[in-house]
């Protein structure tokens, strides 16, 4: 499993949080930037905790029949580097 803060949207808001979460990198379909939310960053959108330099990027994880998307902080080039050393630590057994 790997670490990433996801951005997350209140129900019902047009306000953001940051909360963390783990992703097993042998289910990630894809990786996207999302430069929705460099939009929502420049416009103060997001937690103040963040840079105005910081990117994004939407990854894609199937789940059995279906698939979820997650909108996590960094860029696609990061994320991905980030998977690939979570490999070498995965426990198998």
């Amino acid at each position: 499993m790997v670490r990433f803060v996801e951005v997350i949207q209140q129900l019902y808001k047009n306000e953001y949080t940051l909360k963390e979460i783990f992703i097993n990198p042998a289910h990630i379909v894809f990786l996207r930037e999302d430069t929705k939310m460099n939009t929502r960053l420049s416009e103060g959108k997001l937690p103040k905790e963040l840079d105005d330099r910081q990117s994004f990027t939407r990854v894609q994880v199937h789940n059995g029949t279906t698939g979820t998307e997650f909108v996590v902080v960094g860029a696609p080039h990061l994320i991905e580097s980030k998977l690939k050393d979570g490999k070498k630590e995965l426990l198998y057994g």
